[in-house]
This record gives structure tokens, C-alpha cells and sequence, in this order.
């Protein structure tokens, strides 16, 4: 039987990376039971998207997001941290932009703006995989997500992602079961950056997976479908015990 608490099983709420949609999570079973939302990344700043996902669900739920997908969780938990039921973070980072990545996001919208989208996906698929060398059939599967996600939707993403702040404050008032999930061979978001994650939210359990890059549900779908039924589990168990406190 699933999880219940005093409305029955927890949502969750998925948000992908850049250049990701809701098929960056075919491969991951979701625990039986409990209801997925999907939810965009369609809008150019963190407040927005963050306001998205609170919008996409009544009610407590459990956060699952990758990368750009995560950083709008940050925000999601700046603005109502009540709602948030348990988080699994993957394949991000949660420090303040660097000028470098400043630079390298206004690169890549002027390339797409002068209509070379296709070149700004090329610049990118490398480092979505271990070691940067995908197979073409991977190669293949990402080009058709990102071009699926489209010119439009990728700017609004380098958008928001200007519009990051670091995260370590609000980390640290976390008191939800928490799991964050590192890609041993991740070129973008190594394990260091999750291991500072880990060390600001109480109680985080950090698990790094070989043979993964930066594409975690796509490499190691097995990996992160039991850490979401655990993760369910114990973010049931709090809150039924919350609301009988």
C-alpha cells in the first residue's frame, strides 16, 4: 500500500534542468500511488517558477528537481517552506552565479537570439554526460528533448537562472527529509557542490552514483527510483506526525 497521511498519498511535484522536459523522468518509477506533476520551465526569473510549482498541486508535497529544477525549489522554499513535505535534489548547485556563468548564459541567449539554437544544444549536450562522450543513441535522445523544449522556453531558462541567489540560508532551515543525489562523473554540478548541500540541510543523506553525468534519471533511473520511496516514506511519516502534534 502507498503512503498516506491525513490526505491520503503525497503529491509529488517534478521540475527538470535547462533544456529538459518531463521526459527527463521516463525511465524513473515513481513510487506506486502517488500522484506526479510535471511542472515547465517556461518563465524568466526563479519567483515565477517557483510560484508555478506551488500553483500546480493543493496542499503539502514532495519536491523532486534536477539542476535548474532544484534551484527553483531553493525559491519554492524561501516562499512557503510549510508546503514542502521532502525534497530530492539532483546534478545542482546551490551557490550564488559566478561571473564566468554570467558571461557564459548571455553567450548562449545571443546565439539563440541570432537563430542557432541548434548550436547552443551542441554546446551543451557534452556535459550532460559522464566523461562528456555520450553514445549517439543518448546523444540522439537529449538532442530531441532539448529541441522538444525549444528557442523560446531556453531563454526564459537562462534567464532565470540570472536571477539565482545562494541558497545556504534557506538550506539550512530545512527540517524535511531530504536526499541529494550527486553524478560521480558530473562535468557541470560535480559532488562537491551536493556535498555542501548535504552539510546545510539537517539530516540530508547524500548518495554519489557512479556511471552517471549530470543527467541523473536518464543514467541512474534505478538509483533515484528507491531514493523517491524512501523519500516518500519518511516525508509521510513527518507529516502525519505534525499534524498530530
Amino acid at each position: 500500500m502507498p503512503d498516506t497521511g491525513a490526505a491520503g498519498p503525497l503529491p509529488l511535484v517534478a521540475v527538470p534542468g535547462m533544456l529538459c522536459d518531463a521526459r527527463l523522468w521516463h525511465d524513473v518509477d515513481f513510487p506506486e500511488g502517488h500522484a506526479v506533476h510535471h511542472v515547465p520551465l517556461v518563465r524568466p526569473d526563479l519567483g515565477s517558477l517557483a510560484e508555478d510549482v506551488l500553483d500546480s498541486v493543493a496542499g503539502p508535497f514532495v519536491l523532486v528537481g534536477l539542476s535548474l529544477g532544484a534551484i527553483v525549489g531553493f525559491e519554492v522554499l524561501r516562499r512557503a517552506p510549510e508546503r514542502v513535505a521532502g525534497l530530492c535534489l539532483m546534478a545542482t548547485n546551490a551557490a550564488a552565479p559566478r561571473p564566468a556563468q554570467y558571461a557564459a548564459w548571455r553567450e548562449m541567449d545571443e546565439l539563440i537570439a541570432a537563430g542557432r539554437f541548434t548550436d547552443a544544444v551542441e554546446r551543451t549536450l557534452p556535459d550532460m554526460f559522464p566523461d562528456r562522450n555520450p553514445t549517439p543513441a543518448a546523444a540522439r535522445r537529449y538532442r530531441a528533448m532539448a529541441h522538444a523544449v525549444g528557442d523560446r522556453a531556453a531563454r526564459a531558462q537562462l534567464a532565470a537562472q540570472a536571477t539565482r541567489t545562494d541558497a545556504g540560508d534557506v538550506l539550512r532551515t530545512v527540517r524535511r527529509p531530504t536526499v541529494v543525489l550527486a553524478g560521480a562523473g558530473d562535468a557541470l554540478c560535480p559532488p562537491a557542490f551536493h556535498r555542501t548541500i548535504a552539510r546545510a540541510v539537517p539530516g540530508a543523506r547524500l548518495t554519489v552514483l557512479p556511471d552517471s553525468g549530470h543527467l541523473v534519471p536518464w543514467q541512474r533511473p534505478d538509483a533515484v527510483s528507491a531514493a523517491l520511496r524512501e523519500l516518500v516514506t519518511a516525508a509521510a511519516s513527518t507529516t502525519s506526525a505534525d499534524a498530530g502534534s
